[in-house]
Order: structure tokens, then sequence, then C-alpha cells
């Protein structure tokens, strides 16, 4: 227990008491010792970080308390008692509540259903919904501070509102620890503030929340402690206030990196891409840029800008109602991925599992995908050559799996990144369009992405990288693009750009505090 009042001057503080011991955590797979020995506590009301690269056994360390796995040795310690849970339910019942990247709610369901599935109040043979949306109210308003009717369908709530639909859930079951996984993956800048709001509300009800983000500066902005998981074991636990980022950073990766500035300078050449008036109605409009050989051309703005439409439209897989592409100073038609592929264009989507890669396809097959017609002979494919330019790209990329034959959906996030990306380049691209191209994935693995960019510009590419970090887009691009509401509000060279003029440019209307307008160098 917290002392309740306070201690005689020079008296040392009373250590807190953990509501949450978990010891010697011991979790086995077929060819996989995912965790080895394994220890954390959580105190109190305390917000407590939990990083590590993919495959760094979090997911797994944090599915055993929630009851998804059953732990193959060690012991966990809850409020005093020993705890196994063995479903999900069970856990969520002694108030340990997990919510989850993919947020677990029935679109066509209204928020308060969702709240109460399976839990729903009755009065006598009837469900009790009056009680239902009068508690779910309140707890939307005076806990989250959200102005939402609960009759609401939680298919109409942009992706930071059924977030709060999920937090909400873990106080209707009185929650006492909250597992939070990889929560901002999805949300813009103001949602994230918002969250965090939120958390640190909590805290102060004495709730605990397990943290788990790639993103280190959330680390540090939110967390008390940190943990640190490396290769399914324990590496560290510190006070995150006395760690710097380089020294997690080398905690998780077992190595120093050798900048957190990634971007190594590449001899810039002739113009490869250009694109005039790209519109699409009620979209994107009138967009016009070029780039060239050599060139990282990074694409900034707020969520809903229209930044992945635009690549989209530029890799056939959106229609456009005007504009014009040069490949080369050449006008090309593009109606078509297939088109686009064809002169030399690959996009790597934002969403690489459901639209970047066959999950239920091997490596090899994922990374032969875009060439098949070229290895095959008639209605057959020459198998050799299928492994051998598999392993080729294994080898370049520096691709962890355990063979050609692990199937993707089996890859961590930087690895499914990786074989991804082997697909377009086994299809000789030439200009290749990055969206978010390290979302999702550690720190290791971010360092090792932009190493490949690095050598597919100082090789001659071009590169077109749409992001939401702006850290991201300031280290790697040569020149920066920035859209706001559909269309292109400025563009800064390296020099030039800082994330407020990016931001600045983001979110000002025109005619308001002088904003730029779209081409003008700032």
């Amino acid at each position: 227990m917290l002392a309740t009042s306070p201690p005689e001057e020079g008296a040392l503080l009373p250590t807190p008491v953990p509501i949450l011991e978990m010891r010697s955590i011991d979790k086995r797979f077929p060819g996989v010792h995912a965790l080895m020995g394994v220890s954390m506590d959580v105190l109190p009301g305390e917000v407590h970080a939990l990083v590590g690269e993919n495959g760094a056994g979090k997911s797994t360390l944090m599915k055993i308390l929630a009851g998804v796995y059953v732990a193959d040795g060690g012991e966990i310690v809850y409020k005093g008692q020993p705890y196994a849970p063995r479903t999900p339910r069970e856990s969520r019942d002694a108030g340990i509540v997990t919510i989850y990247q993919e947020l677990n709610l029935v679109p066509d369901l209204s928020v308060t259903e969702n709240m109460y599935l399976g839990v729903e109040l009755q009065r006598g043979p009837f469900l009790d919904w009056p009680a239902m949306h009068r508690r779910a109210r309140q707890l939307l308003s005076e806990r989250l501070h959200l102005d939402l009717d609960p009759r609401t369908s939680v298919g109409r709530l942009g992706v930071g509102q059924q977030q709060m639909v999920e937090v909400a859930k873990a106080l209707l079951h009185e929650a006492d620890i909250i597992i939070m996984d990889e929560p901002t993956a999805a949300l813009s800048l103001r949602e994230i503030a918002d969250l965090f709001a939120i958390v640190r509300e909590l805290k102060s009800h004495g709730v605990s929340t397990i943290f788990i983000s790639h993103h280190l500066d959330e680390t540090f902005e939110l967390s008390d402690r940190t943990s640190v998981l490396r290769d399914g074991q324990h590496v560290a636990t510190v006070a995150t206030a006395d760690l710097t980022k380089a020294e997690l950073i080398k905690y998780m990766v077992g190595r120093d990196l050798a900048s957190l500035d990634p971007k190594r300078p590449a001899p810039i050449g002739a113009e490869v891409l250009r694109v005039e008036g790209l519109t699409r109605h009620g979209v994107f409009e009138n967009i016009s840029f070029s780039a060239r050989a050599g060139e990282i051309v990074g694409i900034a703005g707020l969520v809903g800008a229209g930044r992945t439409e635009v690549v989209r439209g530029i890799f056939g897989a959106d229609p456009l109602d005007a504009g014009r592409i040069f490949i080369d100073g050449r006008e090309v038609s593009i109606k078509s991925p297939r088109d686009a592929i064809d002169n030399g264009i690959a996009l790597l989507t934002e969403d690489r599992k459901s639209q970047g890669l066959v999950l239920i396809f091997d490596v090899r097959e994922n990374i032969t995908l875009s060439i098949l017609d070229r290895l095959s002979r008639g209605q057959l494919t020459d198998k050799a050559r299928e492994r051998q330019v598999a392993a080729g790209f294994i080898d370049r990329l520096a691709i962890k799996a355990s063979s050609q034959e692990q199937l993707a959906l089996n890859l961590s996030g930087g690895t499914q990144q990786k074989v991804v990306l082997s697909k377009w380049l086994a299809a000789e691209a030439r200009v290749i369009i990055f969206d978010e191209p390290t979302r999702g994935i550690d720190v290791g693995a971010k360092a090792e992405i932009y190493q490949i960019m690095n050598e597919l510009v100082a090789q001659g590419d071009t590169i077109i990288m749409v992001s939401s970090e702006l850290p991201e887009i300031l280290a790697m691009s040569d020149r920066v693009l920035v859209m706001q509401g559909g269309r292109l509000r400025g563009e800064l060279s390296r020099d030039e750009a800082s994330q407020e003029r990016i931001m600045h440019l983001a979110t000002v209307s025109d005619g308001e505090n002088g904003a730029e307008p779209a081409g003008a160098a700032a």
C-alpha cells in the first residue's frame, strides 16, 4: 500500500507494492522459445511501457496476462494472489483488459451495445436499455470527457472515438490494469493527444496502463517506467526519466544504431516522374510535382489530406478524373496497377497485410509474385529459378525467415515490409512509392528500411514517401510536399523544412496568417 500521510523529514519513502508481478514466465511454440524466464512488475496507477523489436516477445507476454495463452512456466501474482487466467473473459473479469491495435468492436452495433456485449443488464426477462445507455453516457462524459451519444453506431465513428469506446468498455468492467497494444498506430496527432490525456486521467484514478508502442517519443512522453524485451528475454526495467533514447535503443537491439538521422546524400539526376493536374473529384485536386533519379520526395500532411489517395492514383489503384503522368518526359497512360508496373512504378501500401502481401503464401511466393510471367514456361513455374530469385532477395535485404516456405502471416512487421519491397525490386521498379514505410515496425527494422531506401536512391532509383511521422519526413526527404484538404499547399527543400513550417502548411487555410501557396519554397 502507498503511504497515506507524509513521512517524517529524512525518512525513506516506502516502496509501492506492485499490483502485478510476472515471475520467470516461460513460453514455447513449435520450433520457437518465445519467452525465457521473463519477469516484470506493474505498480498501482503506473504507466509502464513495454518495448522491444518485433519478435521480442511483448505480445506473447501480454497474451499470457490476457488469458489468450497459458504459460509453460513461471507464475503471476495479481493483487497479492496467484493469477492464471485461461480465457480472455477470466482476465477481463479479474480487472485486466486489453485494447488491441485492431479494435475488437462490432461496427453495426451501437456504442452501448458494444460496451455491454455479453454482459447486458436485465430488468426481469428484458434487457434494461435505459440503464445501459445511462451508464455508457456517464462513463463517456464524466471519465473520458467525450460528448458522444451512446446510441450511435460504432461504424460511424472515427478511429480515435472507437478507441475511446474500447477504453470505456475497460472502465465498465472496472479494470485495474489496461493493456494498450500499439494504440496510436492509426490515430491523428489530435487523437493521440486526446488518448494520452485519457491515460493520464486513468492514472489519477489509480488505473495502471501497460503501453506497447514502437514510437519511442511516446514512451518518453507518457510512461513512468520502461521494460525492455529482446529475443524473448527481459533485458531491463528502468525509470523512463533516467533513460536516453540512445540507451533505450541499445537495450532493444543489443547494439548502437549508427545514426538517428538516417539520410545519406545521393547524387540527384534527371527527372524520372512528373505529374500534372492530377484530380479525383471530391478527394484531391490539381496535384502537380516531379521527382528525379536519386531523390526522396516526402509527402506530408494530416490524416485525410489526400496523400495516400494521390499515390494510389499514380499507381492506377484508384481512377483519376483528370491529369497527366510522365515517365522520363514521355506521357504514359496508367489505368491499372499493371500499367504502373509495366512503366516501372511500384507502391508499397500503407496496409501491407491486406494490400501488399498474400498472407497465406510463403516468402518465396510473395517475392516472385510480380514476375511470375518471367519465371513460367507455359503453364508451369520454373521452381529452381523461383527459389534462386527469392534466395537473392532474402540475402540482399537480410530477411529474417526460418525458410523460403515460411508463411507471410507469421513474419514480423519489419520482415513483411522487406518481403513486399523484394517483390517490387524483383519487378525492376524505378519509381518506388512508400506509403507509411515504417508504420508498426520496431526501431531496428526502421533503421534497416532506411538503409535500403538509401541504397535504392544511391543506385539511381526514385522514391516517393508518404509518412505521418514528421521526424521521418525531415530525416529522409530531399524535398517535402505538404498537402491539406486534397490540395498541394507547399513545397520545401530539405534545408527549408521544419516541423513548424510543415504543420503551418498542413493546418492553416489560404489567406490565414500568411499561408504559403502550393509550390512555394518557403
